[in-house]
C-alpha cells in the first residue's frame, strides 16, 4: 500500500516518512511494520501494515487542499456546546478521525475560545496535540516553502486576524 520514502499521516500522532518496512516478531507473532520517523517531536514509531485501514493511515494532503484547511483556520466559526464534556468528546473525535479538515476545525475553534473564554488545562492539552498535528501535516506537504508555513501558522496560532494572504497566495 505505501513504500518508503512516503509521506503519510498516522492519526492522533501526525505526518512523517516511511523509512523501512521490517519484519519483526513480538509475543509469538510474526508481522511486517513501516517504520516512521515523525520529524515534528523526532520519534519513530512502528505501524503494522495488516493494520493500516484500521488504523488510518493516509498520504499527506496535496497542495491543492491548502486552500480549504487555511479557509477552516481564518474562519470565526466556534463550537457552540456550553458543555466542556460534549465539547471535548466531539473535539477528541474529530481529531481522532485523522481528517486534516477536521483537525484544524479543532484548532480553530479551541483558539477562538481561548481568546474569548480561556481554556481548561484539558482543553488546553488538546489544543497544543492538534496544533502539532496540523504542523507536522501541512510541513510535509510537497512543493510548499517550510518557512511560509511556519510564518502563517504562528500569525493564525497567535490569533492575528486579517493575515496577509495565505502561503498558498505567497507560492504563487
Amino acid at each position: 500500500m505505501f513504500n518508503i520514502g512516503d509521506t503519510v499521516v498516522y492519526p492522533m500522532h501526525g505526518a512523517g516518512v516511511i523509512e523501512s518496512i521490517e519484519e519483526k516478531e513480538i509475543l509469538g507473532n510474526r508481522r511486517k511494520y513501516y517504520v516512521m520517523n515523525m520529524p515534528v517531536g523526532d520519534i519513530k514509531v512502528m505501524i503494522p501494515m495488516d493494520n493500516v485501514e484500521r488504523i488510518g493511515l493516509r498520504d499527506v494532503i496535496g497542495k491543492g487542499a491548502l486552500r480549504e484547511v487555511f479557509e477552516i483556520l481564518e474562519s470565526m466559526e466556534e463550537s457552540t456546546n456550553p458543555n466542556w464534556n460534549r465539547r471535548y468528546r466531539a473535539n477528541m473525535d474529530k481529531i481522532k478521525s485523522g481528517n486534516i479538515f477536521k483537525v484544524a476545525e479543532v484548532v480553530r475553534s479551541l483558539l477562538l475560545r481561548e481568546k474569548k473564554k480561556g481554556l481548561s488545562s484539558g482543553e488546553r492539552k488538546m489544543l497544543e496535540s492538534a496544533k502539532q498535528i496540523l504542523m507536522s501535516e501541512l510541513l510535509m506537504v510537497k512543493g510548499v516553502d517550510k518557512n511560509k508555513i511556519i510564518s502563517y501558522l504562528e500569525r493564525i496560532f497567535n490569533h492575528e486576524s486579517g493575515s496577509e494572504g495565505s502561503v498558498e497566495d505567497e507560492e504563487k
